[in-house]
């Protein structure tokens, strides 16, 4: 029990070192300032926001003279983009927002992460704008849109302004969603820096004064601190993936509905639970509309009734209909990060198949009489596998079972690969006699 405890406390240990990840550095000095840098590609998520709002935090304490977070991204949720802004002006030390490299983006709430950070950077052939919140586009009615798009405006305008940036751009990336080139950012004043790499913005910005905080950005002669995503929260990026998590939901349920309709080891039902508990998890990540939910929901319930009840292939129509609509319908999110035709067309024909043929065939298999029983063994022959003196064990329709010998007349023992037959079944027990010369029971033989 000590050595299990210890394994046990190890791993509490390991778990807890992997879930904060390692202190990259310590306090800077004043000769050897350290800049942290980490990169950022794909979506704007929840979990992105808590690792950006960690980090900015872990670089203040650590001294850091900068955090400069090098990004790539087409945007995403707006409630991710205001808590990495939030953390952005709030943090006691300049953070720096660097699209690159070269062929990057900052889209919709990329641009928004831009304003808000006290030093703004492009690398050439790089580009940044339409920050339009597109998923409002055509899913409400025009007062309710303008009334949305108004906040966001007056939201960016306000960062840009903090920033000391052209804000009538600003506002125009929202209204209209234009677009700029690095090079023709700079020219209006809407970036602060244009940096052919790393090396090079830290050049620029050394003795860069900050517009909101009054910060004076000091990187000559400093030290890079490396900073990377730890494994878990990768992982839970690629669980809040939209499309990710409706695979899930989907494999979760086929392995539950499976090992109901035909019960074996668990192993499909566990695995089934557990995306499901995963599916749910990424869900709550999301903005997911529930009434799509509940359509998933019912096409799941249409094919399960498919498989039980004889509809003529109806149910599975219906099903189809409304896991098509649900998928479409499911997150309240722009229509590039939603779950596309490319996912919801293979899991509709998977589904109509899994159900239709799979789970059916299992439920006729599992309904189907036993084929014998105890009782049944009578009549047939066993191999004897242990000695029977008179007790012992025999194999019987390639299961082993306890037998004795039934009558006190034979000669024992009954040596091991004797051929003998079932006479009577007491209990959980085969009686059995050496066959008789010549006699064939009606139930055939037992291979040795």
């Amino acid at each position: 029990m000590a050595a299990i405890a210890q394994l046990l406390a190890l791993l509490l240990v390991w778990a807890c070192y992997a879930a904060l990840g390692p202190a990259p550095a310590a306090a800077q000095t004043e000769s050897h300032p350290q800049v942290w840098r980490t990169k950022v590609t794909g979506t704007v998520d929840a979990p992105l926001a808590g690792y950006l709002a960690r980090t900015i935090g872990r670089a203040a304490e650590a001294g850091a003279a900068a955090l400069v977070i090098e990004l790539d991204t087409p945007g995403g949720l707006d409630s991710a983009m205001r808590q990495i802004i939030q953390a952005e002006t709030e943090a006691p030390l300049p953070v720096v927002v660097y699209v690159s490299p070269t062929g990057a983006r900052s889209a919709s709430a990329g641009v928004y992460i831009m304003m808000g950070a006290d030093v703004s950077a492009m690398a050439p052939q790089t580009n940044l704008g339409a920050a339009q919140p597109v998923s409002l586009t055509g899913e409400m009615d025009e007062a309710m849109r303008t009334k949305v798009i108004n906040d966001a405006a007056a939201y960016m305008r306000g960062l840009a302004e903090a920033g000391g940036r052209n804000a009538t751009w600003a506002e125009q990336a929202v209204r209209e969603s234009v677009s700029l080139t690095a090079t023709e950012a700079l020219e209006q004043h809407v970036i602060d820096l244009v940096a052919r790499d790393f090396d090079d913005l830290l050049h620029q910005m050394d003795g860069f004064a900050t517009a909101a905080k009054g910060l004076v950005v000091g990187t000559a002669g400093a030290g890079v601190v490396e900073v990377e995503m730890p494994w878990w929260e990768r992982l839970l990026r690629v669980i809040a993936n939209p499309e990710i998590a409706f695979m899930l939901l989907l494999v979760g349920v086929y392995g539950v509905v499976f090992e109901l309709s035909a019960p074996g080891l668990g192993v499909s039902g566990v695995l089934g639970f557990v995306c499901i508990l995963v599916a749910l998890y990424g869900l709550q990540l999301l903005p997911v509309n529930w009434f799509g939910f509940a359509l998933v929901l019912l096409a799941l319930a249409f094919y399960v009734a498919e498989a039980f009840v004889a509809s003529f292939g109806l149910l599975a129509v219906a099903g189809t209909v409304c896991l098509v609509l649900g998928g479409l319908l499911l997150f309240d999110l722009p229509q590039f990060f939603r779950v596309s035709w490319w996912v919801l067309g293979p899991a509709a024909v998977v589904s109509i198949g899994f159900f239709g043929f799979v789970v059916r065939a299992a439920l006729r298999d599992r309904r189907k009489p036993a084929r014998g029983g105890p009782e049944d063994m009578v009549g047939n022959v066993a191999v004897v596998l242990t000695p029977l003196a008179p007790q012992g064990q025999v194999r019987v329709r390639g299961q082993i079972w306890s037998a004795f010998v039934a009558e006190p007349a034979e000669a024992l023992p009954v040596e091991p690969g004797e051929v003998v037959e079932v006479v009577s079944l007491k209990g959980l027990r085969l009686g059995v006699r050496r066959m008789q010369s010549g006699s064939l029971p009606e139930h055939g033989t037992e291979k040795a």
